[in-house]
């Protein structure tokens, strides 16, 4: 992905954003960020997933269908914080870049 190092704040922002309102698993986050243009591999997002789990910004659970286990997340009270105060900042910077 070109730009990468500019545009991994946003996917952080657009994953906080699906974990907030429902839980979430790495395929379908993948495939979610495909249809916005992104195109993540496991390898990148699993990472950063467990980040922002290290961090924080999001609490996971294990699903078990038989043998083979999920690992579902969900944006904690500090995620939905970042989330809130990131969608403020958001707004003010793209408010002041688009008049330009």
């Amino acid at each position: 992905m070109k730009f990468n190092d500019l545009l991994t704040g946003f996917i952080r922002l657009h994953i906080l954003h699906h974990a907030a309102e429902q839980e979430i698993y790495g395929q379908w986050m993948i495939d979610e960020l495909a249809r916005h243009g992104y195109r993540l591999s496991p390898g990148t997002l699993y990472p950063m997933l467990h980040a922002m789990e290290r961090k924080g910004y999001l609490t996971s659970r294990v699903q078990r269908e038989g043998r083979v286990g999920r690992k579902l997340y969900k944006a904690t009270r500090l995620g939905k914080q970042g989330l809130t105060l990131a969608k403020v900042r958001v707004r003010e910077f793209t408010g002041e870049a688009m008049r330009r």
